[in-house]
């Protein structure tokens, strides 16, 4: 049979983890309601793994976050890559002891002896109607911990790539995937792909003003660079795909080219991780900057479940195009 062209980020997922876990047995799933007899996983993405690989290495588990993640830590210490799959992104509230505490510091704390070869599979992002429990974009937070590398893709193949990257990793990595992209179509990449942790992509050649993103908001940069274009501006997009570490050779880079740059994320805008990324940029390049870096992110609230509010709380792509705008306006270089 032959292969898709086009793959959606379920199937990318799906493949990534396929293919790991057939090239190596130590490879596990474990997470709620992921097995073949519960459904393959809310999202289907676990669909079949089961009834391919066995109940030994598809597990099913309770509805506990901190069961889920010190099983994972557990197996990983001793040997086993496992894939920890946490329903909704707010439940790592309940289990950030294990993430924070053992994931991330035993490597530090045991002099380099101990790897923790773990992956976080997490789902979340607004447009769905979830409210303020199940939507939150939290990735600021594992950003802040040193030990952790917290990934995000904006397209299909990127998804496989980089989760297939994080499952041969041997520090913990948390993936974050966006709901609204589940949908979203794709090139399907060949088997074996991998996108390596750490290194950003350029979306989109610019020579005016770098936007600086992930994630489902690389497709928003990318709109409002093609619409941008119609009026003679250059709008440069860097996806970023790792988070933490981001790679500041390729912003730095892009950012000195066009000597403007925008930071964009669903996360809220405040406390973000885009307030580090305009940090740095202005610590290494604030005499070749144009202007100052702006930020765009969601409002400093909690995720409305009004489909209204919840609109009106998101950015949107006139808040990009201001702050493009607002980078090239002469009146904002002084």
């Amino acid at each position: 049979m032959n292969a898709p062209a086009k793959i959606n980020f379920i199937q990318g997922l799906h493949q990534a983890l396929d293919e790991a876990m057939g090239a190596d047995e130590n490879v596990i799933a474990l997470g709620e309601d992921i097995g073949d007899e519960q459904g393959g996983g809310i999202f289907k993405i676990t669909k079949g793994l089961s009834a391919k690989y066995g109940r030994n290495r598809v597990r099913s588990t309770p509805i506990s976050e901190q069961a889920i993640i010190g099983a994972a830590v557990g197996a990983a210490i001793t040997g086993m890559r496992p894939v920890a799959e946490i329903m909704l992104m707010n439940f790592v509230t309940v289990a950030m002891d294990q993430i924070v505490n053992h994931a991330a510091k035993l490597r530090f704390m045991s002099g380099g002896q101990t790897n923790v070869p773990l992956v976080i599979r997490t789902t979340t992002g607004a447009g769905v109607g979830f409210g303020g429990q199940h939507s939150d974009m939290l990735e600021a937070w594992f950003a802040h911990v040193p030990g952790l590398k917290v990934i995000m893709a904006s397209n299909p193949a990127d998804a496989k790539g980089l989760l297939a990257s994080a499952i041969e990793d041997d520090d913990p990595v948390i993936l974050i995937e966006n709901i609204m992209a589940y949908g979203q179509t794709g090139p399907a990449p060949e088997a074996g792909y991998r996108v390596p942790l750490g290194k950003a992509a350029v979306a989109r050649e610019g020579s005016d003003v770098t936007i600086v993103t992930y994630g489902r908001a690389v497709l928003d940069a990318l709109a409002v660079a093609e619409v941008m274009a119609a009026d003679g501006v250059s709008v440069e997009v860097i996806d970023l795909r790792t988070i933490a570490p981001f790679d500041e050779a390729t912003v730095f880079a892009s950012v000195a080219k066009t000597r403007r740059a925008v930071v964009l994320h669903e996360a809220v805008k405040a406390y973000g991780t885009g307030a580090e990324m305009s940090s740095r940029i202005h610590e290494e390049l604030f005499d070749t900057l144009k202007a100052p870096v702006v930020r765009v992110g969601s409002s400093y609230s909690p995720v409305p479940f009004s489909p209204v509010l919840e609109k009106a709380w998101i950015y949107n792509q006139d808040q990009i195009k201001a702050a493009v705008g607002a980078t090239i306006d002469r009146k904002a270089r002084g």
